[in-house]
């Protein structure tokens, strides 16, 4: 192996939390324009936004929107008109803003979150009269089974319309996003409700979107002596233990996400149609950025709500009114509002919520998630959760990008996402042919130990130079440090898979280092075999863990190999040997020979091949409860 160590070192806050910054003129901010209000001609279960309990009635006019832009002077705006229900404002009014829009220069996008119900020709002519590259989002929970909780005031579902106003778009050649709220009438059913959503010609999108809505112990409240259908099913609806019947748990929603990911990769949909969290997820995998702030650093002081009566605050799903910053005729610029956001408790409790991300193996793929979602969770003292779920998907996504002909993978709980920077080797394709290859020429190679045990070309400890070598090298078996051979073997010989790197593991006493752990990498031929391994290697990491010393745990690491000649990367699988938790290193290694031996032998009763799965339990059934809300 060339060159590889694990990520350990925590990184700053700042670097997955990005505060405002006045003299930044770069990074956009995102206004959410609630251009009503909580004001809708529907009456969702479970809408967020009624459940503030703020008045309704009036209308965020152009007049706002420009003293908006001069705010935010020089920075660009991505502008989303959002409510309740936009096109409630009226066609002339909303022709206003979207005029208003169109002039300002540092207007970026601009887009739309409607329900669709009202969507009919004459709407789409003044868009494309008045701002023809607004971006317009359809809220749709899937198929029609899937809106229950989508209704009218009258209690009666709204899905025709919405499906109506889906067939115009795609009569007028126009693409939109679907926000799909995962609930209970759709856990469960991901390959259904994901084909349903990519048969509308429209939809170039979907994101879905969980109700982690636990929390909520009350129906909202209502004007007027006589409660309109659709509260008092909301009253029924909330009127249980453990949330309304609509809400869901993180690892409900993990599972739906990936089973949903499977088929949008399986099915193809993945050609014409952008899933998230899914892709936010992959381009992190994959090293890159994501414009979704739950995977971004420009998370809430990124994030503006503007509401109609002129308060300015920040993300629409943080608690109102504590996330409100200021009003719009109270603050003069940039540098005011980022004084109102260095006082408000709300963001300042958000931020320091990163403080674990900080030091977490999944901050890279992770991005720290949804600061409002976290803050909920942590008030209910329950922020594992919250981060078990981004763990759970990130797993599961790496799964099925290393093997996306075997979905099972996606399941295994056993194989967790490790990515080790760096991670290289000189030329993959030629180590691999020479691997395969007996006749080949293997030059001699150096070979020198330092006084720690790490053999390398240098003799040092800690993370050097060091040649690629095959079984069939003359110098095979000295270059593995003694420690971890048993294991070399055991994959090498007994499993006849290739290794790209290993490590005896190193206490580094006396010097100014962390300890290494031991460890085996297996670079996989081919996705299949990728599969077949990670499978294997979950049965034996399971049944060996029951005899392990108690200092010791096992545990399977995915993780990318990049190619130094191509710059292209692999799908590889490290099985490594860590302290168990609480327990220290000197504990450790005493008991780390004993725990290879034994993983040795569990290696044995195993074998990588065929279709045979993983130690884990696939996801079970939507359970009878949600069948019965439904009905």
């Amino acid at each position: 192996m060339y060159r590889t160590t694990e990520q350990h070192d925590p990184i700053e806050i700042e670097q997955l939390y990005r505060g405002l910054d006045a003299e930044d003129t770069t990074s956009a901010v995102s206004v959410i324009l609630k251009l009503r209000g909580e004001t809708c001609d529907i009456d969702c279960l479970y809408c967020y936004e009624k459940r503030k309990e703020a008045p309704g009635g009036a209308r965020i006019d152009a007049g706002q929107v420009r003293r908006l832009a001069e705010i935010f002077a020089g920075r660009p705006l991505a502008v989303e008109l959002h409510g309740g229900e936009p096109l409630t404002a009226g066609r002339e009014h909303v022709a206003e803003v979207l005029r208003e829009l169109a002039a300002q220069p540092s207007v970026v996008r601009v887009s739309m979150q409607t329900n669709g119900v009202l969507l009919d020709a004459q709407w789409l002519d003044l868009f494309d009269e008045e701002y023809p590259g607004l971006q317009i989002g359809i809220s749709l929970d899937g198929d029609a089974k899937g809106n229950a909780w989508r209704v009218g005031y009258d209690g009666k579902p709204v899905y025709p319309r919405v499906a109506a106003a889906l067939q115009l778009l795609a009569e007028r050649g126009r693409k939109t996003g679907v926000i799909a709220a995962v609930t209970p009438a759709i856990l469960g059913r991901a390959e259904a409700v994901l084909h349903h959503l990519a048969d509308f010609e429209a939809v170039n999108a979907v994101s879905l979107v969980p109700c982690f809505d636990t929390a909520v112990q009350r129906a909202t409240a209502a004007s007027g002596r006589r409660l309109p259908a659709s509260r008092r099913l909301q009253q029924a609806a909330v009127d249980g233990r453990g949330g309304p019947v609509w809400a869901i748990s993180p690892d409900a929603y993990a599972t739906f996400v990936l089973a949903a990911a499977a088929h949008w990769i399986g099915a193809g949909h993945f050609a014409r149609l952008k899933l998230e969290p899914v892709v936010s997820t992959i381009r992190r995998l994959r090293g890159l950025g994501s414009g979704f702030c739950h995977f971004s650093d420009l998370k809430c002081d990124h994030v503006f709500t503007l509401y109609p009566d002129g308060r300015l605050g920040s993300c629409d799903e943080l608690p109102w009114p504590q996330a409100q910053l200021t009003r719009l005729d109270q603050v003069d610029d940039q540098v005011g509002v980022i004084a109102a956001q260095r006082r408000l408790p709300l963001l300042n409790q958000g931020k320091d919520l990163m403080g674990r991300c900080t030091s977490c193996d999944y901050r890279a793929a992770c991005g720290g998630g949804c600061i409002a979602t976290r803050w909920r969770y942590e008030m209910a003292g329950d922020q594992d959760a919250y981060c078990d779920y981004r763990m759970r998907m990130i797993d599961g996504i790496a799964a099925l990008l290393a093997q996306p002909a075997h979905p099972a993978g996606a399941w295994c709980r056993t194989a967790r996402w490790r990515p080790r920077t760096p991670n290289s080797m000189r030329d993959i394709d030629a180590f691999l042919t020479r691997w395969n290859n007996a006749d080949a020429p293997r030059p001699p190679v150096r070979l020198h130990t330092s006084a720690h045990g790490n053999i390398n070309t240098v003799g040092q400890p800690g993370i050097h130079e060091a040649d690629d070598l095959d079984p069939a090298h003359s110098q095979w078996h000295a270059a593995i440090e003694p420690g971890v051979r048993p294991l070399v073997d055991a994959v090498t010989r007994s499993w006849e898979l290739v290794t790209y790197d290993s490590c005896q593991g190193h206490p580094y006493s006396g010097l100014d280092m962390a300890p290494a752990e031991r460890r085996i990498g297996i670079l996989p031929r081919d996705r299949t075999q990728y599969a077949q391994v990670a499978a294997a290697l979950c049965r034996a990491v399971t049944a060996v863990a029951p005899a392990l010393p108690a200092a010791v745990q096992v545990t399977v690491g995915r993780a990318e190999l990049e190619c130094e000649t191509n710059g292209r990367t692999v799908p590889v699988l490290d099985l490594i040997l860590l302290p168990a938790p609480e327990h220290g290193w000197s504990s450790y290694f005493a008991a780390v020979d004993t725990a290879t031996h034994a993983l040795v032998s569990a290696l044995a009763d195993q074998t990588p091949a065929g279709e045979r799965g993983c130690a884990c339990p696939t996801p079970q059934p939507v359970n009878a409860a949600a069948e019965e809300v439904l009905t």
